[in-house]
Parts: structure tokens; C-alpha cells; sequence
């Protein structure tokens, strides 16, 4: 049962999220502190659902985002792929507000021709530091993929255009939102998605907020958002948005 200290704790929430993950989430170049994009709009459509305010703040990258959110600086995570561990620190908030594809990016001419996770065997690959692309998948790349890291998803493109690598994981919509930005042609996406991982919102177990009160506005929301299908369109707004900033 909510209790009247839950009730003046929880006027305001924090979200966050990857802030290198247009057209979902990045910093807004008018002010740096700020996350703009798809989830942060949902997260106002959230705020109006549950009547609480939430602001969507840049905490640092990825890694740190998950570390604001574990310590309870952070009450939100507008966006995350579930994964066993994070349960220890998080709920998660279901249905999934997004699914996401992973793709296989190469060079227009390339020769791979991806199908199924073993077509990748024997090829270099390269993806960002900190991705999971699912559990099953991360654990499978560990044990038969060679696939090296870098810390952003800009020098990955950058190191495929320059066939520093046979091919490049990671999601298809963050990705061609860079690929429009940096403006890089010759690079292709095999139809096959590598895995179809859901992205969920979340709440830390040290927020403030979190009571059993709470999370049963917040899931119902959430509920109701994703069956008006409001992402679709989120979506499409802030690739335009996206394109008309990195000119």
C-alpha cells in the first residue's frame, strides 16, 4: 500500500537511458544535459498517464546509466534489454514498449551472405563496447565469433567503410539514423535479423518512488501506450528530427 511519504517522494522522476541511440534517445544539442528522441517522448506521454513529472537526463554513457540506476540516482531506464542480472537492481515493466532488430551491416560488395549466426564463423567482426545483442546470442559470439570492440558506434561505421572489418553488429534503426548523419554510402543491412530483442522500461529498486502503488500506474500506462502503438510514430518524428540536426 502506498504511504503518504511515497506520496510527497514522488511528485518527480528521473529517466535515462543510451544516450548514443538515435532515433530513441540522444543529447540535445541545445542542451547537453537533456536525452531527446523517441523514449524521452514517451516518457512525457508516461508523465501525463501517471501524473508525476519526469524529467529524461543525460547521465554518461551506457555503462554509467546503469550504474546511476543501480545506486537509485536515476529512477527510470527509458529503454533496456532484459537481461537475468539487471533483475537484481531493476523492474521491468511489461509489454515491451519497442522491438528492436539486431542487424549484420557490411560493404555493398561484400560476399557474406548472412543467414544464421553460423554464417558468421571465421569473420572479423566488430560492434560497441558494452552492447548486448540478447543472452543467447552474446553467450554464443563468446564461444564461436571473433568480434573485436570499439567505444562508439560512429568509428565502428567509419572502420566498416574503410573494410577494417568484414562486418559490423548492432541494431538497424540507431544505425541507419548514423549512416544518414555521417553520411556513408555502400554499406548494406542483411534482411536477417541476428536477434529481436525487446526494449522495456524499467525502475530501479532504490528509487524512491518504487511502491507497489507506483508500479501499478506505471504498468498500466505502459500497457495502454503500447496498445495504441504510439512508437511507430515517436519513431518516425525523430528520424526527421535527427537528420535535421546532424546537417
Amino acid at each position: 500500500m502506498a504511504t503518504a511519504a511515497d506520496d510527497t517522494a514522488c511528485k518527480h522522476l528521473i529517466a535515462t537511458g543510451n544516450p548514443e541511440y538515435p532515433p530513441y534517445l540522444w543529447r540535445d544539442p541545445d542542451n547537453e544535459s537533456r536525452l531527446i528522441g523517441a523514449n524521452a517522448d514517451l516518457m512525457q506521454m508516461l508523465a501525463k498517464e501517471i501524473g508525476v513529472t519526469i524529467e529524461v537526463r543525460y547521465t554518461g554513457p551506457w555503462a554509467r546509466v546503469q550504474e546511476e540506476v543501480k545506486l537509485g540516482r536515476a529512477d527510470l531506464i527509458a529503454g533496456a534489454f532484459f537481461t537475468v542480472p539487471r533483475l537484481e537492481y531493476m523492474d521491468y515493466f511489461y509489454p515491451a514498449f519497442r522491438e528492436t532488430r539486431t542487424v549484420i551491416w557490411t560493404k555493398n560488395n561484400s560476399t557474406l551472405n548472412f543467414r544464421k549466426w553460423s554464417d558468421l564463423v571465421g569473420k572479423q567482426g566488430m560492434t560497441v563496447i558494452n552492447n548486448s545483442f540478447g543472452e543467447e546470442f552474446d553467450r554464443y559470439a563468446k564461444e564461436s565469433l571473433k568480434i573485436s570492440t570499439v567505444p562508439s558506434l560512429e568509428q565502428a561505421l567509419k572502420m566498416l567503410s574503410l573494410s577494417r572489418t568484414d562486418y559490423l553488429i548492432y541494431e538497424e534503426d540507431p544505425g541507419l539514423a548514423y549512416v544518414a548523419k555521417m553520411n556513408i554510402a555502400g554499406v548494406k543491412t542483411a534482411p536477417t535479423a541476428v536477434t529481436n530483442e525487446n526494449l522495456y522500461l524499467t525502475l530501479s529498486h532504490k528509487s524512491a518512488c518504487n511502491s507497489g502503488e507506483m508500479r501499478g500506474r506505471i504498468a498500466k500506462a505502459i500497457y495502454k501506450l503500447t496498445r495504441l502503438n504510439v512508437m511507430n510514430k515517436l519513431i518516425e518524428t525523430n528520424i526527421q528530427l535527427w537528420r535535421k540536426q546532424s546537417k
